[in-house]
């Protein structure tokens, strides 16, 4: 019964660990196109002027930054949730 609380009562922190981490996630993406190519905007796919190779470059610098956040996040709450209860959550 307590595995059913836990999972419940941790439910809304990582929905909101998820919210931040994505917000991280995409200001260190800003950050590192930036300093990358020196251009303040990473290129949209749909955008005429850009290249395929500029346009997937950006696309799979950002998926690499926001899956690396993601981990960091998810693997700090499980560590979190072990020294609170005492073991791993499921």
């Amino acid at each position: 019964m307590a595995g059913k609380l836990e999972k419940i009562a941790l439910k809304p922190v990582n929905l909101a660990l998820g919210v931040a981490a994505g917000t991280v996630a995409g200001m260190l993406f800003k950050q590192v196109w930036k300093l990358a190519s020196g251009d303040d905007d990473a290129p949209d796919a749909g955008d005429e002027s850009r290249g395929w190779g500029e346009v997937l470059i950006a696309a799979a610098l950002q998926g690499a930054i926001f899956a690396v956040v993601k981990a960091a996040v998810h693997r700090g709450s499980a560590a979190g949730t072990k020294r609170l209860t005492g073991h791993w959550p499921d």
